[in-house]
């Protein structure tokens, strides 16, 4: 696949929402059980988890939780998406742009580097089977990681550079995923990496 084809579709993702806007109420649903379901990750594993016994221990109907998560791999990819959503921004001028970049993506690396059960789990609902839901947050995540990168490049970064950057770090993760190496190992390999790809604009 060419660097070209790859980067519309960031963009595309970014052009229409999956998420139905939810008011107050609503949110504090879903983030009660988002909660929950990262509780019992971290207590047990993806085996162990389903969508009944999340709803139990966040309080609410099962019926309720199934609004919010299609699935227990709807809510773990949920989970991960949340937390990847927590990493921050990084756009300070006064830092080389292979700083901010590698900074960026050695923090989206490392988001569940020190939790193996999450990692696993979050591997397991994010690469296995085809359920749509799961596919839309996969687009978003993917569209979280776009908008770091381009931010941390900056915007006069040529986009082959920027997919190119892409790519190594989905390739990272599969890596660290499947257990070839660990998350902290991937992180100094990302720094090594984006340094070659980013040598020539420092």
């Amino acid at each position: 696949m060419s660097s070209d084809a790859v980067a519309p579709v960031a963009e595309r993702t970014g052009s229409s929402s999956d998420q139905t806007p939810r008011n107050k109420r609503q949110e504090e649903t879903f983030r009660k059980v988002l909660t929950a379901g990262m509780e019992m990750l971290r207590e047990s594993s993806y085996a162990d988890l389903t969508v009944r016994a999340v709803a139990a221990r966040a309080k609410v109907a099962p019926a309720t939780a199934y609004t919010y998560f299609s699935s227990k791999n709807h809510l773990i990819a949920e989970i991960y998406l949340d937390l990847m959503s927590k990493v921050p921004y990084y756009t300070d001028v006064n830092e080389p742009m292979p700083v901010r970049v590698e900074k960026a993506l050695r923090n989206l690396t490392l988001v569940v580097a020190d939790e193996p059960e999450v990692a696993a789990a979050c591997t397991t609902a994010l690469l296995t089977g085809n359920d749509p839901t799961v596919r839309r947050v996969r687009d978003r995540i993917g569209l979280e990681i776009h908008r770091r990168i381009k931010s941390a490049a900056g915007p006069d970064t040529d986009p082959r550079v920027v997919s190119a950057l892409e790519m190594t770090y989905f390739g990272a993760l599969v890596n660290a995923g499947s257990g070839v190496f660990t998350y902290h190992q991937i992180a100094d390999r990302l720094s090594y990496v984006v340094g070659l790809i980013l040598g020539e604009h420092t």
